[in-house]
Formats: C-alpha cells, structure tokens, sequence
C-alpha cells in the first residue's frame, strides 16, 4: 500500500501491476482523470471496483466506467461509515450500470435500513428524503470510552443514526442526498448540495463542485458553489450561473459562486466542507451572523 495517495504513483501501479480492481473516493478520481499521465496508462486489465466514501457524482461513476476511460465497467458504489463497517448498503457489479452509478444499492444481507424523519424519529415511505438508519451485525459497540457520544448515536434499539440523507426508491435502492448538517435552508425551503454538485459537474468544462451553506441575514442561509474547472478551461461567472438558471430551480442556484484551485482535504482524501465554509464567511465579512 502506498502510505498516501498520488495519481501519478496510482496510475503508475495500474499499469505496472495490471490493477482489476481500484478503490478510491471521488477526489481521487478526478485527481486521476486529470493527470499528465492519465491517457498513458493501461486500463486493459480493470474490471471494477469502488467509489466511495463521499458523494459520488453519477457521471463520474459512468466515465469510469466506459472501456475508452478506465474501463471499471463493474464499478459499484457502497454506503457506510466507520460506525458501521464495512458498510450498510452496494450494489451488486452485476446490476445495471444506473442503479450501480445513481444509487448505493441495497441493504447488506443481515442488516436492516430505514429512512427516518430526523425530527419525530418516523420511518418515511419511499421516495422520499429522511436521516438514514441501519442496524445488524457492523453496528459498533460503542465510542471508546464515551457513552453519551455513543448513546446519541445508537439508539436503545440498536439503531445507528447515520446524520445523513438518504432516499430509498421503489427498487428498495438508496439514493445518497447529503449530511444533515450540509443540508442548506433558505428561507424555509430545504436545498441539498449534492443535487447542485452533481449537475454543475456535467458541465465540461467543470472538474468538479462543492456546495456549502453560508450565514445570511435575509434568508437564514445562501449556497456558495467552488468550482473547480478542467485544465486549460476559463469560465466567468454569469456563464456558469446561466447553465445552472436553465436547468435548476431559480431558488437552488447558489448565490455565490467562486472558481478554486483544490479543497481543504483530510489525509484520506475526503473533503473538509467545514473548512471551505469557515473560509467563506471570512472572505465574504459574515462573522456577525455566525451562530454562537
């Protein structure tokens, strides 16, 4: 194993060792597909593989997929957390590439989901967005030596409280909308970042998008959107905003919008949206709406 991750040393190692499998989360990807090194490497010998560990933009679960780019055409996504590995809900490599890039796939035998309204605790029918619950075998027993951290988070029933949103469609497949916390509300309407990420990113001259909550006076909260774009792309900002205007509701579009070089990442490659929004609320001067 590599003691961190690098494209240039991954792509390296596909073509060297002829990889059949890769694992790896989003970020990792698209830091791939844009190396020097990408067109050079040797996908002849991959099969499939995972990503995971964050959202996971369905054309980039796709692009991976085709036998022109990495050829993964097996390439699954799977749903979990530390507190429950080593995960709740896949798909099978077998199943149709949609309900593989546009869903995590169903429940792992023996363990039970649910989607929950994170207010009264109600289970939610299907097709619509609650707090995703899981109980079986991978639960945890407990944060070391910190029961009240624990208690808050597995229930008396043995239920983990995920803090995420999730929706399971009629297929008994979940569909991954975001982190409680993420979830943007302005002015009473509720706005979930991986709906605008997803979109933005099929933009082609986008690599990638985060969205984050910031503080506003008006409306409670207002979406800033940093966008990374392609090597060698310029993009102004009325441009993109009419791209997002013609196709996403007028409410959802962000009321920021700032190009980045990269995003704050922990050392497993994860994106630290808390640090993009501590950023954003110094660079715009919003400290005074901040909520002590």
């Amino acid at each position: 194993p590599m003691p961190y991750f690098s494209a240039k040393a991954s792509l390296h190692c596909i073509t060297q060792e002829k990889v059949t499998a890769f694992n790896g989360v989003p970020t990792m990807f698209i830091a791939m597909f844009n190396h020097a090194d990408y067109r050079k490497t040797d996908f002849s010998h991959m099969r499939t593989g995972i990503m995971a560990g964050a959202g996971c933009p369905p054309e980039l679960m796709k692009r991976a997929a085709q036998p022109d780019e990495m050829n993964m055409t097996g390439i699954v996504s799977v749903y979990g957390q530390t507190e429950s590995a080593p995960g709740s809900t896949m798909s099978a490599w077998t199943d149709p590439l949609d309900l593989r890039t546009e869903t995590v796939g169903y429940a792992f035998p023996h363990v039970q989901c649910k989607i929950i309204d994170p207010e009264t605790g109600e289970e939610m029918p299907d097709g619509q967005i609650g707090e995703f619950c899981s109980r079986g075998y991978n639960i945890m027993k407990g944060y070391y030596k910190m029961p009240d951290a624990t208690f808050k988070t597995v229930d008396e029933d043995g239920w983990l409280h995920s803090g995420d949103l999730l929706m399971r469609d009629e297929r008994g497949c979940f569909v991954a909308t975001g982190r409680l916390k993420d979830m943007i509300i302005r002015g009473g309407e509720n706005i979930y970042p991986k709906e605008i990420e997803d979109f933005v990113i099929t933009h082609p001259k986008v690599s990638d998008c985060q969205v984050v909550g910031v503080p506003d006076a008006k409306y409670g909260e207002e979406a800033l959107a940093c966008i990374i774009l392609q090597d060698g792309e310029t993009m102004t900002e009325p441009e993109i905003r009419e791209f997002m205007m013609s196709n996403i509701a007028r409410h959802k579009v962000p009321r920021y919008i700032k190009f980045v070089e990269s995003y704050p990442m922990n050392a497993a490659g994860k994106i630290l949206k808390y640090k993009m929004r501590e950023a954003a609320v110094e660079e715009l001067g919003l400290q005074n709406l901040v909520k002590k």
